[in-house]
């Protein structure tokens, strides 16, 4: 059965020092072609029916997200598709 997918990023304009701690740190594994790093949350989902992506959306927008600084998109993909699939 799908499962549903919350990935969350802060939204562009504001600061992620993460990401540039991960990039500021790149040089010194021999990585020197990345130009910038941002760092996000994936929510997996799995309802007992039917995979719902309204009521996903409503619980990203009012629990798993804080809408003033992240952004967050919603997605299915097979229960049993790699971390790294996306549909």
């Amino acid at each position: 059965m799908p499962r549903v997918v919350v990935d969350v990023m802060l939204k562009p304009e504001i600061l992620d020092p993460q990401g540039q701690a991960v990039a500021n740190a790149l040089p010194r594994l021999g990585v020197n072609d990345v130009a910038s790093v941002r760092i996000g949350r994936r929510i997996e989902i799995d309802f007992t029916g039917e995979p719902d992506l309204d009521r996903a959306r409503e619980i990203a927008d009012k629990l798993l997200a804080n809408p003033v600084i992240e952004d967050f998109t919603v997605h299915l993909v097979e229960a049993d598709e790699p971390a790294d699939a996306r549909s």
